[in-house]
């Protein structure tokens, strides 16, 4: 049987919760690829929370997927064919296909993958970019310094587990917050974070107060909601807060319920000389390199560790995903579309 283009179009802009409606799975003839380009066959789809706000029509710091096109995504490919002098049949690289089973790529755009190095799951996560967030958003912004409490939420996540583990490398506390049991065990016994709280426990602030006693020097945001809202009043005098996400806020379908609460927050942010900075991770695009064998060093020594939660068939993606922004999801989220 002649294979085709198995693709995920985005079908209808969400309202609040995405559902499966606002997806379309089709499937369409192989492209060829023309001069300096490669076809690739997927093997791996990353999915992360910031493809919600790419559904939406509203300005954001990136064009929104238009009404019927692919949905947006990170890949890991093997090349089937190629007319670029760098690649042959069978390298294995990292693009930016979204979702579908085969894609035609500029070879200008690819970076080369190793199998034999990591597996190549790794590069849409901890070898990828939500590995690279926590790594440039956490030391370059955050700077944490030996003594020093971090904390981050999510922390059972992709950044956030990458955020607690770089800070302790670099000496400081790490606090991390995750919702349920399992998730919170993974962080404090697998992770070695030095405390962790679940989110989801009535006496949540209380038992985030208890496990930063001198207050809280880094918070690596990437939540938002009711997780900030306890975080903030343990912020210490010259605090840094790096922020890459607001999960819990993705799905708002009308303004953040009042009352207004950002002249007591401004009055905060001068009064304890807090840096408040967000960021997108491409803006640090020269730090790459070191990023790339800083980790691997990390990885190979055992002093990071890493999970991933991979589901199986393009197909699957539309549901992996909706339940990636309700926290069901355990690691870095993943499909596989391919042996």
């Amino acid at each position: 049987m002649v294979e085709s283009n198995r693709r995920i179009l985005l079908a209808s802009r969400p309202v609040g919760k995405p559902g499966l409606d606002n997806f379309r799975l089709d499937s369409v003839p192989i492209a060829e690829p023309a001069e300096g380009q490669v076809l690739l066959k997927i093997v791996y789809l990353s999915l992360d929370p910031y493809m919600r706000g790419r559904m939406n029509a509203g300005r954001s710091y990136a064009k929104p997927v238009e009404i019927g096109d692919v949905m947006e995504g990170g890949t890991v490919g093997r090349v089937v064919r190629s007319r670029h002098p760098d690649f042959v049949e069978g390298d294995v690289v990292l693009s930016h296909s979204g979702w579908q089973s085969f894609a035609v790529a500029e070879g200008s755009t690819l970076r080369k993958l190793d199998p034999a190095a990591a597996s190549i799951s790794t590069a849409l996560g901890i070898l990828g970019m939500p590995g690279f967030t926590a790594y440039a958003g956490l030391l370059t912004i955050g700077q944490p310094k030996p003594g020093e409490t971090v904390v981050v939420a999510a922390a059972s996540g992709a950044v956030g587990s990458a955020v607690g583990q770089i800070a302790k490398l670099k000496g400081a506390r790490a606090v991390g917050i995750a919702g349920g049991a399992d998730k919170c065990a993974f962080v404090r016994d697998e992770l070695g974070f030095d405390a962790v709280i679940d989110h989801r426990a009535p006496d949540f602030e209380a038992q985030l107060k208890t496990s930063c006693p001198q207050g809280i020097d880094v918070y690596f945001e990437n939540v938002g909601g009711h997780v900030w809202d306890a975080v903030f009043p343990l912020l210490n005098d010259f605090a840094r807060v790096p922020v890459c996400g607001l999960i819990a806020q993705y799905n708002d379908a009308a303004a953040y319920p009042g009352p207004d609460r950002l002249p007591g927050v401004m009055r905060d942010v001068l009064n304890r000389s807090l840096l408040i900075r967000g960021f997108i991770q491409r803006e640090f695009v020269d730090q790459r390199p070191a990023f790339y064998s800083q980790m691997a060093a990390w990885i190979a020594s055992g002093q990071i560790r890493y999970k991933e939660d991979i589901v199986n068939g393009l197909e699957a993606a539309p549901e992996a995903f909706i339940g990636l922004l309700e926290g069901r999801n355990f690691g870095k989220l993943v499909v596989r579309v391919a042996e």
